[in-house]
């Protein structure tokens, strides 16, 4: 379950990909598949949500890990390689940014 704290010592990971509305939904399947088939079982992975925007140009994924080092290692694997060249194909541009929970409100 994503939580979101300040105490937290988690890797927070963002990813926005930017398409248009005619590959949202080829995207969101191949993100979602992607989620459910490999990234949810990989070591350190602790949960993740995907978020499409009104217009379908836009969608975020919010995900956390356990270590940096958990996230790093996903994306190097041959698998995630592969999988991350057919959604740069879907989409216009996508990138990961790693944060660290700064402020939590309500």
């Amino acid at each position: 379950m994503l939580t979101i704290a300040e105490s937290d010592t988690h890797q927070t990971v963002i990813t926005t990909f930017e398409m248009t509305p005619g590959t949202c939904q080829d995207l969101l399947d191949a993100l979602t598949d992607a989620y459910d088939s490999f990234i949810s079982k990989q070591p350190g992975f602790i949960a993740a949500g995907l978020h499409v925007n009104d217009a379908q140009t836009r969608i975020a994924s919010y995900s956390q890990w356990q270590r940096r080092e958990d996230f790093q290692a996903m994306l190097r694997s041959d698998e995630m390689r592969a999988r991350n060249r057919h959604i740069n194909d879907l989409c216009k541009s996508f990138e990961p940014v790693m944060y660290d929970v700064s402020a939590t409100f309500g």
